[in-house]
């Protein structure tokens, strides 16, 4: 893929342009910083080589290998994600954590999306997801503070990171965006019935392929019909995703079709993602499985289950957890039009 830069970012010129923005990057990474030392958060550092580097089958991941002294090998990955290791930390005692994260996707490059990024990733055990949404409105507020801007941008849209975000449902949102359904067509048992979905999908003007699967065309009217509606104004807090599209999140009580999952969207733009983290071993391996069995049709590949991980599940208390783009969110308090611009060393792109 060719260079989003117009020539090398190491050019005097080109650094100068990009320089305000990493400046901008650093204050705001201190001010996130001191914010999680007030709130009693410890900052921890999670190894970024893992036996397993997630287990959603639409990410993909770099693999590497270790070799012994006696040249035996094995299998690594560069993890998607630092949830493993933190959620082993959660099972060892940490009660409230964060780690400014360097992650690594394989497959992923564009204005918005970038093979090595940092993800900005904290939990709190024995509190609720709710909790979290409170985070992510301060984080943005303070975000914004920190360079003095009123308004996140992104693209020609705008939203006041001051303002209380809204909170929509998935149902609400396909409905008032789709007029679609959504919960019409997932059961109680967290099963789903594809060509229900695919129906409405067509009436609402989504093409659907004869192969797609009820995910396929869940992403499909999401990402045409709801996300660009999504942060316009205020940001928006879009929660309660059905069941099997949650697989690290528990059920909700009150609904067993949907789970304890919402994501953050300023501009149209996602920020984070967070759960009520499930803490069942059993049915963490289920869901896993699941997956690893959709990501071998789709791509002809799949990750081993991190048995450590699974262990230590069985030991970690109620807790909630949250993963943030800490880019993006530089990206939209600075005004920056791709991501390149707000790192300080981006990754050479290849042919």
């Amino acid at each position: 893929m060719p260079s989003l830069l117009p020539s090398p970012w190491w050019r005097a010129d080109n650094h100068l342009d990009r320089r305000p923005f990493l400046i901008a990057r650093n204050a705001i990474k201190r001010a996130l910083r001191a914010w999680f030392d007030d709130a009693g958060f410890t900052e921890v550092e999670t190894a970024a080589l893992q036996v397993s580097p997630g287990n959603e089958a639409h990410l993909h991941a770099f693999a590497t290998e270790a070799v012994t002294t006696d040249g035996a090998r094995s299998p690594l990955y560069l993890h998607t994600s630092p949830e493993f290791a933190a959620k082993k930390l959660l099972a060892a005692g940490e009660t409230r954590i964060f780690d400014f994260a360097r992650v690594w996707r394989n497959r992923e490059r564009g204005p918005l999306h970038h093979p090595e990024f940092t993800m900005l990733e904290w939990y709190r055990a024995g509190e609720t997801y709710e909790a979290l949404m409170a985070d992510s409105a301060a984080l943005m507020a303070l975000a914004a503070e920190t360079v003095g801007t009123k308004a996140l941008t992104w693209r020609g849209k705008t939203a006041d990171p001051f303002a209380e975000p809204e909170r929509v449902t998935l149902a609400q949102a396909f409905e008032r965006f789709a007029g679609v359904d959504l919960l019409a067509t997932v059961a109680a048992d967290g099963s789903s019935d594809r060509d229900a979905l695919a129906q409405a999908a067509i009436a609402a003007g989504i093409r659907v392929a004869p192969d797609d699967t009820w995910t396929d065309v869940f992403s499909r009217v999401l990402v045409e019909k709801i996300e660009p509606n999504l942060g316009l104004g205020r940001a928006t807090i879009l929660c309660e995703y059905p069941i099997c599209e949650a697989a690290l999140a528990r059920p909700k009580a009150a609904d067993p079709r949907v789970a304890e999952r919402f994501e953050l969207y300023a501009c149209g733009v996602e920020l984070a993602n967070a759960f009520g983290e499930l803490t069942d071993p059993a049915e963490q391996r289920r869901r896993f499985e699941i997956e690893m069995d959709e990501k071998a049709r789709v791509h002809g590949e799949r990750y081993p289950l991190d048995e450590d991980f699974l262990a230590a599940l069985a030991h970690m208390p109620d807790a909630c957890g949250i993963a943030l783009g800490f880019e993006r969110l530089v990206m939209l308090a600075t005004g920056a039009s791709r991501i390149e611009q707000v790192l300080w060393t981006p990754v050479a792109a290849t042919d």
